[in-house]
């Protein structure tokens, strides 16, 4: 059994390859069907971050081959983005899960949401189907360690978010936060998280549209702010002096027409636009427009840097706690990679045993029963002790190679019948 993961993140693609492969919760099912399809056991774990695909199979390059297909056939990548993909297999893969859910492989470090969202990769595939025995642990010992992680050093302590840093770079901007108005596009996690930040920083008028009125009017209920319908986006915009986008759409929600009609009654009034939706909220050439400013999420990179060199003196504290986690989730896969070599071993060494018993006893006319029973048990004993020392070879570590060899050298084939 191997287990590969082919992915793109912030380090490896800008946003606008980030974004032709980013998949929405409404999308999530119809991705998890083509994973069933071609894959057949697979999670898909994507986030403003990165969108990767786990999957196992018996071959380890067909497998790796698999998920390279999927991740460009099925989310439109091309030829010429294959270069910002990489591929990870076995232990890799899984020491890079477990560094994903405890924040360490995030723009922001130690970010709470990302570990929400590795939980929701797994109950996501469990629905679709696709989830198998090997996948669940490897996801479940993720949550875990980034709980564990949290729970034991200071990772997360004073949590940002790229919400957070979002709201805050735009307000370091402006000269009077209080006077300042704010119009937040989406009603999600997200938006909920900047809203709030928005609020501790002193910020008054703020005003929140998502795609109905309804989720706007949850949303301010519970942390402030006015909700407005996605009707009335364009009038706020004439008044705005921030906007932040964290909408979930396929599409962009503001064009270049719509921003440029707005500023056309306020052209000396400038508008902060910072974008950190995935795929972009914001049409780029809104960027081009005279006095506006326009952000995304790639462009938040420098201040998340300086959040990771002031949390540093935790990461030797996660990376401590996921080298521990590592080897137990090694030892358990170890096991199970290794059983259908074992089943398969003693499987044929009892076929050939059983074969020759049966051969000897036709020679053997006169033998009563109590001796053909000690026969019996005498070459049981035997194949079971010629076997205890393969077993235990594949059963003491070695990974993938051990299991070749002892398939090799007794003739066992892929036990793909087993």
């Amino acid at each position: 059994m191997y287990v590969s993961l082919a992915g793109i993140n912030h380090r490896t693609a800008p946003v606008e390859v980030r974004e032709k492969a980013a998949i929405g919760a409404d999308s999530l099912p119809a991705y998890l069907h083509l994973v069933r399809r071609n894959l057949q056991h697979g999670v898909i774990l994507s986030t403003c971050n990165r969108t990767e695909v786990y999957a196992t199979g018996s071959q380890a390059a067909d497998l790796e081959r698999a998920c390279i297909d999927f991740l460009g056939k099925s989310m439109g990548l091309t030829e010429s983005t294959a270069p910002y993909l990489y591929v990870m297999s076995d232990r890799v893969a899984m020491e890079h899960l477990l560094e994903v859910s405890c924040g360490l492989d995030s723009m922001v470090i130690g970010e709470y949401e990302v570990l929400g969202q590795v939980g929701q990769a797994l109950a996501a595939a469990e629905k679709s189907g696709t989830l198998n025995l090997p996948l669940r642990h490897i996801f479940e010992s993720a949550v875990s360690t980034g709980r564990r992680a949290r729970n034991e050093t200071g990772i997360s302590r004073n949590p940002l978010s790229i919400s957070s840093i979002a709201v805050n770079k735009a307000l370091d901007i402006v000269n009077d936060i209080g006077r300042c108005k704010i119009v937040i596009i989406g009603a999600g996690e997200a938006g909920r998280l900047a809203l709030r930040v928005a609020g501790s920083r002193g910020a008054t008028d703020i005003a929140v549209a998502s795609r109905t009125l309804e989720r706007a009017v949850r949303i301010t209920g519970s942390c402030g702010g006015r909700p407005i319908g996605p009707d009335m986006v364009s009038e706020e915009l004439r008044n705005a002096d921030i906007v932040i986008t964290c909408a979930t759409s396929p599409h962009p929600v503001l064009r270049h027409r719509q921003v440029s009609e707005a500023m056309n009654s306020r052209p000396q009034i400038p508008l902060i636009i910072i974008d950190i939706a995935l795929p972009r909220n914001v049409d780029p050439e809104v960027g081009s427009i005279d006095n506006v400013h326009l952000y995304n999420i790639d462009d938040l990179s420098e201040l998340a840097d300086n959040h990771r060199q002031e949390r540093e003196s935790e990461v030797a504290a996660v990376k401590g706690i996921i080298t521990e986690e590592i080897e137990i989730l090694m030892k358990w896969w170890l096991a199970y990679s290794s059983r259908p070599v074992i089943k398969s071993l003693m499987a044929r060494a009892e076929k050939i045993r059983a074969s020759q018993y049966q051969n000897s006893l036709k020679k053997m006319a006169s033998i009563s029963e109590e001796d053909k029973m000690q026969v019996d048990l005498l070459t049981r004993s035997i194949v079971d002790k010629i076997l205890r020392d393969p077993i235990l070879y594949l059963k003491e570590g070695g990974g993938a190679e051990r299991i070749e060899m002892i398939k090799h050298l007794f003739g066992l084939g892929d036990g793909k019948d087993l």
